[in-house]
């Protein structure tokens, strides 16, 4: 225990922790946005003020523990841990203790409205299914729990570079900055709306038998029980009870035909829907690759309700690096500018994802993120590279956040959440 080092006007000490103890204050400092050494600052402040030591704490094992005080605090906290017949440790363990129990963890905030995210684009291929599970996943993780978390400066270089007609094939070769942050702790509804049931075999749940009960039977106004009862919960120890899958059937390749002898079809989706959307914070869609009916239905799930602010439900493109994603992107917003204008009501774009990226693809890479960066409206809110991490994690039958959750598919995710959250 010494204070032989200074950081600014403050000073170096030295003790220890046990390690439980340890990690809740990096998780609590962490909800609360501030830095550690402020929080054992207040804990000891708080603790030499009290008329006695409070409650003995569990030490054996306690870790080397090292911050920085401000001068002369620690001597006074060496004083009075003296003067209460307490070693130091045990001390410093109350003070953090009594900080914790100070400073409880703060509850998740809520969104008033159910938030819809339509994860679209009708080429096949760009990677829709694991945006749509990797932000499901991201934003359901334990906010009692730090994860690594990146703003590339890949995608930070590329932004720029759309004012400066700078070069950004030299941006993904730049580190990525990394942060420990707690996760989002949102109650996550993932719905596949795709009848070759990717995501539901992605996250190795089964797809819904033919002669049962369907999404496609409640849309089309025939459904044969509830369908609260088809949704299945997905790695709950990851994910505690937070992340949850209506898994997809085979049927909905009728879909269309189906729909076309519904009244208000556009609606079909949010009233087959909505007796679940209590039960979550975010819904989240993975659409198939169509422009049919069911597209419209999609769409119109994720338009601006009212009382509802913009930018919270709305359409999540996304795309690859290659001129055929340019193509697709024109015919997806043309349909929903369509919509939008027949039906009068506003659909909000979240956003682009630049999915399956590698700058090592050259010319035909580097230009077409270029190219998505340039519309900046909808922004570029994500960039995914093509790494092998999120392939592993199909072929296990995983969500990719609990099979790599340090890779930096899973970090990219992670920072996507934030964008669209």
């Amino acid at each position: 225990m010494s204070s032989p080092a200074t950081s600014g006007d403050r000073d170096k000490v030295v003790s220890k922790l046990p390690g439980q103890l340890r990690q809740d204050l990096k998780v609590r400092a962490a909800q609360h946005g501030i830095e550690i050494q402020a929080a054992v600052e207040q804990g000891i402040r708080d603790w030499c003020a009290l008329a006695s030591a409070t409650e003995p704490v569990d030490t054996a094992g306690a870790d080397s523990f090292s911050t920085f005080l401000p001068p002369g605090q620690w001597e006074t906290f060496r004083k009075v841990s003296a003067d209460r017949s307490v070693s130091l440790i045990q001390g410093l363990a109350q003070s953090v203790k009594l900080w914790l129990d100070s400073n409880p963890a703060p509850d998740v905030e809520r969104p008033t409205v159910t938030r819809r995210v339509i994860v679209c684009n009708q080429k096949g291929g760009v990677g829709k299914t694991a945006i749509t599970a990797g932000a499901g996943e991201a934003l359901a993780e334990s906010p009692n729990t730090l994860h690594a978390v990146r703003v590339s400066k890949a995608l930070a270089k590329a932004l720029r570079a759309s004012d400066d007609h700078g070069d950004t094939e030299e941006a993904e070769d730049e580190p990525l900055e990394i942060e420990n942050l707690p996760g989002l702790g949102m109650r996550v509804l993932l719905v596949d709306f795709d009848p070759q049931c990717h995501l539901t075999n992605q996250l190795g749940a089964a797809p819904l038998p033919m002669n049962g009960d369907s999404l496609t039977n409640h849309m089309a106004g025939d459904p044969k029980g509830d369908l609260r009862d088809l949704v299945v919960p997905i790695d709950e120890e990851t994910f505690g009870d937070r992340l949850h899958l209506l898994p997809a059937c085979n049927d909905a390749f009728l879909l269309d035909v189906r729909l076309s002898a519904v009244r208000a079809r556009e609606a079909a989706l949010e009233r087959a829907l909505a007796p679940l959307e209590a039960d979550y914070d975010v819904i989240i869609v993975d659409c198939p690759p169509s422009l049919g009916l069911s597209m419209d239905a999609a769409a119109y799930y994720g338009r601006r309700r009212d009382g509802e602010k913009p930018g919270q439900s709305g359409a999540l493109i996304v795309v690859q690096a290659e001129d055929s994603s340019a193509d697709a992107y024109e015919l997806l917003t043309t349909q929903i500018d369509d919509l939008r204008e027949d039906l009068q009501i506003d659909i909000d774009y979240l956003g682009i994802v630049v999915n399956l990226y590698d700058s090592r693809r050259g010319y035909i890479a580097t230009s077409s993120l270029q190219g998505w960066v340039d519309i900046k409206d909808p922004r570029v809110v994500g960039l995914i590279g093509d790494l092998k991490e999120q392939k592993e994690a199909v072929r296990m039958k995983q969500p990719l956040l609990s099979y790599a959750p340090k890779s930096q598919q899973a970090i990219g995710m992670r920072a996507l959440a934030r964008e669209i959250s």
